[in-house]
């Protein structure tokens, strides 16, 4: 039974340090325009990021973002009183429209390079 007690405190204490592994929205930032210029990060209709190419801190990169932008299409909604998804919508459009060359986009399912 003892065991059982610190095995079930161990996989506790794993369980809560794997939030603190996830990369901060300050460091998502700050690597948001690199892995888009990589290549490895684009822009959806949906207005959130997607991962491209899986590789280096892309899926990471993307989860913050993405989480941030949640919050912000949630309050924005919120605010005016219309659906998140007429606000993702919105988003998406005006993401892919400032979205430089070079860089990918998602048009009709489709990676593009812009």
């Amino acid at each position: 039974m003892k065991r059982l007690i610190q095995l079930g405190a161990f996989i506790l204490a794993i369980a809560m340090s794997v939030p603190a592994l996830a990369m901060g929205l300050d460091e998502a930032k700050q690597k948001l325009e690199s892995v888009k210029q990589q290549g490895l990060v684009g822009e959806t209709p949906t207005g959130y990021l997607d991962v491209v190419r899986g590789e280096g801190d892309a899926r990471e990169v993307v989860e913050a973002i993405n989480s941030a932008r949640r919050d912000e299409y949630t309050r924005i909604a919120e605010k005016h009183d219309i659906p998140v998804t007429q606000v993702e919508t919105v988003a998406g459009k005006k993401a892919i429209e400032k979205t430089p060359s070079g860089q990918f986009v998602l048009i009709e399912g489709q990676w593009v390079k812009k």
